[in-house]
């Protein structure tokens, strides 16, 4: 782990560091727990009692065998030791988290073990193990007073037997989650229930009472640690008194045992055998001693590798199990497996009872929750769960965040790792299978009794630690074992060098747990070195996915300082990571999970690591890696398959394991045994069943000369150097104070980090650059991170009221990075599009930014939180203001909260406004069926908001209303904290200035509502038409079909599935009646909801003998931009964007607007090169984010555009007294020329392509003209060329057009088309486009027949 290495280098090298005991406190008696104090007052505070009396009162309705009493650490071994100072709160707490514990003689009152972390303010952890088991109370007194507390107990249960009733919508979530971890525990045996009636009673009944025995270590030798506490109290309980007395083991272990040298086992001697650890080298894993295989029969594979997941993404983890030991366990487990990233949030594997607050905190968190046995999980409410991963330990099943995604291969993941524990006879199929949220809040089963059972029954079967295989692999060995037939066959596969692994993977389950070999190791050596290779292997294929994921992450790290000075002071604005580039290199299905991971907090320091190692050594678990990789280079050269992503499997396994094994065989080192030490005689004795007060005078001092104590004060030495050097340089206490980030609460057992955070703008000082480094190098590691550290007894109300203004500033500072970094991302977008810089950014990255915008408010809307519906906070808020709102519109007739959106722009005179309503916008998510869930409806509002640029409206209007909030929300609610609140809602208000499609393209399956407004040109009085007029709208996901428009009419509204960003419109009539024409300026189409309006000019005339004889036009659209009036309703003040320079408006040469419009032959040549350039990069974008090819052919700047004022160059169109002459005249005349030719035989001497060619041309045209479309000349030539395009045609029509005989008559002297060179030069960019797979819309092609 991070924190074994990082003391393993400064620290001492010392087994362990101190021998603490807790327990009760004889002289002072039987006190209330003050952190349960400290939790009702906080509590009263919240439901606005009088907190100073909540705190002081008694609770007499629970029984006292059931109440939380103040334990204390009762001795510590030795007093203090300098680099690494006791702190007495934190371990007394977290050896005893619930507190003391009392129990009767009808309990049960088995040893229990568990183990606990505290973490430094360096990030550096200490490791505690504690053995708790039950000693009588011997006090009259503490007798006495439970006595007295029982009388008091069953006269307040007699009088209070009226039940209180509360309504459950406004019960708080803290409250029923404190509720229901203090339920009832159930009959322990058969006895307890008739004791409940009884109580305690002195005269007849034993008490007893907690104690705690805990080493405190620098590193996790679990495995040691537990087997020398467990000897230590047999010692104590067994008849036979131990061979010395207990002060020699504990001084041996303190004093006499080191810690074993990297690459190194030692042998030390507990009270009656001796117990071997081993650690790591420096190129292998670190040392990780907690049981995997545990951690994997718990949760089963899959499960595990879901829980992981979130992890790596870094969401929040609440573990849940009523035994200690299993939530550390898990915690270790999973933070193990990251290797090599860091778990960089607040990690607390076990929560005492007394801070269940702390669930409050709007950060990502890994923590482990005590229940009660027999609790039920759909009555445990939790603070916030948008975002949060539950795992119920006990009952094998998680609960995980919605829209996560996977891990990537991993079905053949989860394979690799079932036959890992396969091989060790460890069934792989333990577990529930994962649910996500889509049940209804309450409806969450627990386990009933009979299904625990078999679940219970089915893992002992299973369970390789009884020496079971799973019931049908043992059978299946049994039957290979027995059958002579089938032994004979797997000798003659083995002869051929055919493998059957299912087989020796059994078979090697069953050696695994066979009888002890030529060492002859006891039963527990084999089962720890059993656990050690199982774990080995376990984490070495979680490793090996990250070295085959990250192997070429080198090349994508920027190093752009010349110092490590330099890059600290600048780290904020600078780019370590080039993430676009790094995606556009992995494989497709790696990419949902990759641009998520890159995201995260343990990414970006690893990176940093990776960037400071250029000046400081490296980062023990970085050296690891970068070590694999290199290797993995040299045995496999990544060069074509790099962007595969098939499985890779595991290739050390063997090796990793051989290595741990040779160590536990040969033991490296052996301690010196315990001895016997200069007591007083009669001193060491002690009582059976009591742990004795052991002798301070002999324990807190060490040995004076042993081998290896110089080592020890070397590394002293050198350690108080360095820290004279580091206070030299130390930054003074008041510029401490303003460095941003992280609070550590409870001696850093709670490690408060920040998403995304970055390191302090604090100028260096001017010290020489190696003293400098020493403090800066300190400050980039911890990230900018705030290093104040309470101690337990400091969580006063006051302190927690300062945590939490901790989390409001860092709450503030994260919405302003991620704000900031939507915005430079889509700005460098769209500045691409506009032809500036390089891309950085795909739909991919910003789908990922606005995930983790949804994440940042629902954890906003959480925090300080007290009345809650459902999963999500925001949406819970909105329920409430949605019902008030609906309340107050029925009172009065006018409804309230409508802001009438204007949209008097003159793109959109007949468009009628769209109403800005926040009510409006939560029918419409309201009424998708597509979405099941509150957390689902929150993200989908949120992004329908971004989506109409109105989210910062919308939630200003929400927290305007104050009542509300303050009924919702604590006082120290971020909500609640004016002047922050004014500042998160002008970032929001910053996202504005870009245009999302976050909605549009996600809900894609989703009806519509749409709105159709044809606009005539009016001066011209043909507003209206005798025909039938019809429309059909096309966007980049679907079209509507034809829809007919009611006579006269020229407004519309359809419904219609989500046609995404509209790209055509289709418009026409059927030319009946006397008034058979129509002038139309331009169609106007409007999304409903999301309020999107593109304008689809057209400025032609539909009907036969006028303009070019077409009933109908396929017209291509653009999205409107609004108006700054219009924009000024939604609070945004910017500028409307403007078009850019080189992009010319697209007019017809024929419309009426366009007559007079003559561009030159060099703008008309520049125009070709544009229209085909932005076509090639159409084409070098990435698939999902194309956009419309329609646009690019037939919009404005396109090629038809582009080719049509090619072809009227120089063209003879306007004849006196004659009709108007089309482009489309020329090539039909020029067909009917090549057609007589060819009937006369005048093409048979031509070379055979040619003839090809002319076929092809002619075909196409006659097919355009059979067409039953009466689509118009124009219409006729812009599906010419989309054709043309579309299958390679056009740079071979071009010669033919040219050599007709029929072009002198039709072109001048001066035309493009009368230029060989120029042609030539235009056939040579056209060709260009047949790279490319050119698809055209079916409201383009529809009717041709080829």
């Amino acid at each position: 782990m991070s924190g074994s290495s990082a003391v393993s280098g400064a620290a001492p090298c010392r087994f362990a560091h101190y021998f603490a005991i807790c327990g009760i406190d004889t002289e002072t008696g039987l006190e209330p727990d003050e952190l349960a104090a400290l939790y009702q007052w906080l509590e009263a505070d919240r439901q606005g009692r009088d907190p100073d009396a909540a705190a002081t009162g008694e609770n007499f309705e629970q029984s006292p065998l059931k109440r939380t009493f103040k334990s204390k650490v009762l001795a510590r071994y030795p007093e203090n030791v300098e680099w690494n100072p006791f702190d007495q709160d934190a371990v007394n707490m977290l050896c005893m988290p619930k507190g003391l514990s009392f129990r009767t003689q009808a309990d049960q009152r088995d040893p229990k073990f568990h183990s606990f972390i505290i973490t430094k303010e360096d990030g550096s952890r200490t490791y505690g193990f504690v053995h708790t088991f039950y000693e009588e109370v011997t006090s009259p007194q503490i007798c006495s007073a439970m006595q007295t507390l029982y009388r008091m107990h069953n006269a307040q249960s007699a009088t209070a037997n009226t039940p209180s009733s509360s309504s459950a919508s406004s019960s708080s979530s803290m409250d029923s989650l404190a509720s229901s971890l203090d339920e009832v525990d159930p009959p322990t045996c058969l006895s307890s229930s008739s004791r409940r009636a009884g109580g305690y009673d002195s005269s007849r009944d034993t008490l007893y009472v907690s104690k705690a025995l805990c080493l405190i270590t620098p590193m996790p030798f679990m495995h040691a640690c537990r087997r020398f506490l467990s000897q230590l109290h047999r010692a104590v309980t067994s008849a036979d008194t131990p061979p010395l007395p207990l002060e020699s083991y504990v001084h041996n272990i303190l004093y006499e045992v080191p810690l074993p040298a990297p690459g190194r086992s030692l042998k030390f001697h507990g009270v009656y055998e001796p117990i071997v650890c081993q650690r790591p080298g420096l190129g292998e894993l670190q040392l990780a001693d907690f049981p995997l295989s545990e951690a994997f029969s718990l949760l089963g594979v899959e499960n595990l590798v879901q829980v992981f997941t979130c992890t790596l993404l870094e969401m929040q983890i609440l573990l849940y199990s009523h035994d200690y030991q299993r939530l550390m366990i898990a915690a270790e487990g999973i933070t193990t497996l990251l290797f090599p990233f860091q778990w960089q949030h607040v990690y607390v594997p076990i929560l005492p009872a007394s801070l269940l607050h702390f669930l409050d905190a709007p950060v990502p968190y890994l923590m482990g929750l005590q229940s009660k046995e027999g609790a039920d999980r759909s009555k445990l409410e939790l603070p916030q769960e948008a975002n949060l991963c539950f795992v119920d330990i006990d009952n094998h099943y998680i609960e995980l965040p919605e829209d996560f995604p996977q891990f990537p291969n991993k079905t053949e993941f989860i394979q690799e790792l079932s036959e890992v524990l396969l091989s060790f006879g460890i069934s792989a199929s333990t577990g529930a299978p994962p649910r996500t949220r889509t049940s209804a809040p309450g409806s969450t089963p627990s386990t009933p009794g009979r299904e625990r059972k078999t679940v219970a029954l089915r893992q002992l079967e299973d369970d390789g630690r009884n020496g079971n295989l799973a019931g049908e692999g043992l059978a299946v060995l049994q039957l290979l074992q027995g059958n002579a037939t089938l032994e004979r066959l797997q000798a003659l596969t083995k002869r051929t060098g055919v493998t059957v692994a299912r087989v020796d993977a059994l078979r090697a389950g069953v050696r695994a747990q066979a009888s002890p070999g030529p060492g002859s190791r006891t039963g527990a050596e084999e089962e720890e070195l059993r656990n050690a290779k199982l774990n080995v292997q376990l984490r070495e294929v979680f490793a090996s996915r990250f070295t085959t994921m990250f192997a070429d992450y080198e090349a994508f790290v920027i190093q752009s300082a010349p110092d490590l000075e330099s890059w600290l002071t600048n780290r904020e604005q600078m780019h370590n990571f080039d993430k676009a580039s790094f995606l556009s290199d992995q494989p497709e299905p790696y990419l949902p999970f990759l641009s998520h991971f890159i995201e995260t907090q343990m990414f970006a320091t690893f990176i940093d690591n990776k960037i400071m190692s250029q000046w400081e050594e490296k980062e023990p678990l970085l050296r690891v890696f970068d070590g694999r990789i290199d290797k993995a280079r040299l045995y496999n050269v990544r060069a074509p398959s790099l962007r595969s992503s098939s499985y890779q499997k595991c290739s050390i396994l063997k090796e990793s394991a051989q290595a741990i094994e040779q160590r536990l065989v040969k033991i490296d080192h052996t301690a010196i045994h315990p001895h016997l030490l200069d007591m007083k005689i009669g001193q060491g004795k002690y009582e059976q069943g009591f742990f004795p007060k052991l002798q301070a005078d002999v324990l807190n001092t060490g040995p004076t000369s042993n081998k290896w104590s110089h080592r020890t004060a070397t590394a002293q030495r050198r350690k108080d150097r360095h820290r004279q050097q580091t206070e030299h340089l130390g930054l003074d206490n008041d510029l401490k104070e303003q460095v941003e980030g992280c609070l550590v609460l409870q001696n850093s057992m709670a490690f408060w980090e920040w998403d995304k955070a970055s390191p302090p703008s604090i100028k260096p000082p001017k010290k020489s650059a190696s003293a400098s480094c020493l403090k800066y190098m300190q400050e980039a590691r911890s990230l900018g991170k705030n290093l104040r550290q309470p101690k337990l007894s400091d969580l006063s109300p006051a302190v927690i009221a300062q945590t939490n203004w901790k989390f409001v500033e860092g709450l503030l500072k994260e919405c302003r990075m991620k704000t900031k970094r939507m915005l430079v991302e889509k700005m460098g977008r769209e500045a691409v599009e506009l032809g500036h810089g390089d891309a950085n950014i795909t739909g991919l990255e910003e789908n990922t930014l606005i995930a983790s915008l949804c994440d940042l408010l629902e954890r906003i809307w959480s925090h300080g939180l007290q009345v809650k519906q459902g999963k999500s906070a925001l949406w819970s808020h909105l329920l409430h203001y949605q019902s008030r709102e609906e309340k107050l519109e029925n009172q009065a007739e006018s409804p309230v909260s409508i802001v009438t959106e204007r949209r008097k722009s003159d793109s959109s005179v007949a468009m009628p406004s769209l109403r800005v309503s926040l009510i409006q916008d939560m029918r419409h998510i309201q009424s998708m069926s597509e979405i099941k869930t509150d957390v689902g409806r929150a993200r989908a509002w949120i992004r329908l908001s971004l989506e109409k640029k109105l989210l910062s409206q919308h939630l200003k209007q929400l927290l305007s209303r104050h009542a509300l909030t303050k009924k919702l929300y604590k006082r120290y609610a971020f909500l609640r904290c004016e002047e922050e609140k004014e500042q998160f809602l002008f970032h929001l208000l910053s996202l504005n200035t870009v245009d999302y499609f976050c909605f549009t393209s996600v809900f894609t399956t989703i009806m519509i509502p749409y709105r159709v407004v044809i606009i005539p040109i009016k001066k011209l009085s043909n507003a209206m038409t005798t025909s039938n007029p019809w429309v059909g709208v096309s966007g980049e996901l679907g079209d509507s079909g034809i829809m007919q428009i009611p006579k006269n009419v020229l407004e519309m509204t359809f419904n219609c599935q989500n046609l995404g960003k509209l790209t055509t419109v289709q418009l026409g009539h059927d030319n009946a009646g006397l008034l058979a024409k129509w002038l139309v300026d331009c169609v106007m189409v409007r999304n409903e909801i999301t309020g999107h309006t593109y304008r689809f000019p057209c400025g032609r005339w539909l009907g036969k003998g006028v303009d070019d004889g077409s009933l109908e036009r396929v017209l291509f659209g653009e999205l409107a931009v609004p108006s700054v009036e219009e924009d000024s309703g939604r609070g945004c003040c910017t500028p409307p964007l403007q078009r850019s320079p080189s992009q010319t408006r697209r007019i017809s040469i024929t419309s009426l607007s366009g007559r007079g419009y003559k561009p030159t032959s060099v703008q008309i040549q520049e125009a070709i090169g544009e229209a085909v350039n932005n076509i090639v990069k159409h084409f070098h974008k990435p698939e999902k984010e194309r956009g419309s090819l329609t646009v690019l052919l037939c919009g404005e700047s396109s090629l038809v555009a582009a080719l049509e004022q090619f072809f009227h160059h120089g063209f003879k169109s306007a004849r006196l007294f004659q009709k108007t002459v089309f482009m489309w005249d020329f090539v039909e005349k020029a067909v009917t020329y090549m057609e007589s030719a060819d009937q006369m035989g005048d093409l048979q001497e031509t070379a055979e392509p040619l003839e090809m060619t002319c076929k092809s041309l002619c075909h196409y045209v006659n097919a355009i003209n059979s067409t039953p479309r009466n689509i118009g000349k124009d219409g006729k030539f812009q599906l010419l060329v989309c054709l043309g395009a579309r299958d390679r045609l056009l740079p071979q029509w071009l010669p033919l057009l040219v050599e007709c005989p029929v072009i002198p008559r039709m072109y001048e002297d001066t035309a493009l088309l009368r230029d060989r060179t120029t042609v030539n030069a235009l056939i040579g960019v056209l060709e260009t486009l047949h790279d490319f797979p050119v698809t055209l819309e079916t409201s383009l092609v529809k009717g041709i027949d080829l």
